[in-house]
């Protein structure tokens, strides 16, 4: 069955509510490190529904590794998905540039290397990576305004932004009359909520769409991993192990509680969490595998929680204290 679809924020861009991360195309030492390993992700997402893919151009081992296996395997169905990247990270892209990297001229340039790699004329959704101190966001606004006038990408929109840059970004095109970005993504999961302070709220206040990124905390809430141990060659068992000695241990196993409660797995209960969230418009989950993208999918539809289930939630993963507030 395919997931539910879902408009981001107040434009007309539609995205499935099962987004597909595609950070893990050409990620060393992964089943998508390959061109075939890569396809059979994208057809597993195509084939249950998922349409909306987000991808940047520093993913992959090598910078650009990501959206050039993208390109490749998208050929002749490019019309099928909505299509994200990212530009403007601090990682070396190999350009010889001086300068912000949210400017003018760095935009133009990160914008033709994109669709040379991803192997389109046009990009759906067009996100600056991180906010750029150096370039006023007028600049920055203007260069993205100045694409969509020729169609190389469709709507713009921000990641990393704090509330009140949010604010400003919107404020500044208020004020000049220019387009204005339609979507943030930041890091939010039950384990991380921070983004509910300032940046859901000035998402939801102006209108953009927001996209949660590290949904799934690496894979450690979707039941898979308990207190002894998870499954062998996990991301987060083989790289990340931090994370996993880290968790909240006794809280996920009250969480996987209240799961087997209500019949559902922890997997449909996070995406029905974060999907409850006001504003959020897709789960961007990362996969290695067709069964990951089928799980994500179904998930995306198979629980609705109520209030009380919200409030239940909110009680296992309360909101941490404002350090400012003590201020």
């Amino acid at each position: 069955m395919a997931t539910s679809q879902r408009r981001v924020g107040a434009s007309g861009l539609v995205v499935s509510a099962a987004g597909l991360g595609c950070n893990n195309f050409g990620r060393a030492g992964t089943a998508t490190e390959t061109l075939d390993g890569t396809r059979e992700v994208i057809d597993a997402a195509l084939a249950n529904g998922v349409f909306f893919f987000d991808t940047a151009d520093i993913y992959g081992a090598e910078a650009g590794a990501s959206e050039s296996l993208m390109g490749e395997a998208l050929q002749g169905r490019r019309d099928r998905i909505v299509l994200a990247t990212k530009f403007g990270h601090e990682r070396d892209m190999g350009y010889d540039f001086p300068g912000g990297r949210g400017s003018r001229r760095y935009v133009r340039l990160a914008v033709e290397q994109s669709l040379r790699r991803l192997r389109t004329d046009w990009i759906d959704l067009y996100q600056l990576h991180l906010p750029d101190p150096q370039t006023p966001i007028a600049e920055t606004i203007d260069a993205l305004d100045e694409l969509v006038g020729e169609g190389k990408i469709r709507y713009y929109g921000h990641s990393n932004f704090d509330g009140w840059q949010i604010a400003e970004a919107e404020f500044t095109a208020r004020t000049r009359s220019t387009g204005r970005f339609i979507s943030a993504q930041n890091h939010y999961s039950l384990l991380a909520r921070a983004s509910e302070r300032e940046v859901l709220p000035a998402a939801n206040r102006y209108g953009l769409g927001f996209f949660p990124y590290f949904p799934l905390k690496n894979g450690l809430l979707t039941g898979k991993f308990t207190r002894e141990g998870g499954p062998a060659g996990s991301r987060i068992m083989e790289t990340r192990r931090h994370i996993w000695t880290d968790a909240p241990w006794d809280a996920l196993e009250a969480y996987q509680a209240f799961c087997a409660d209500r019949g559902i797995t922890m997997l449909e209960a996070t995406f029905g969490w974060l999907l409850a969230q006001p504003g959020v418009a897709s789960v961007i989950a990362g996969a290695t595998s067709a069964a990951q993208v089928e799980s994500n999918a179904a998930a995306a539809d198979a629980w609705t929680p109520s209030p009380d289930d919200l409030a239940a939630i909110d009680r296992l993963f309360p909101l941490p204290e404002d350090p400012a507030a003590r201020m």
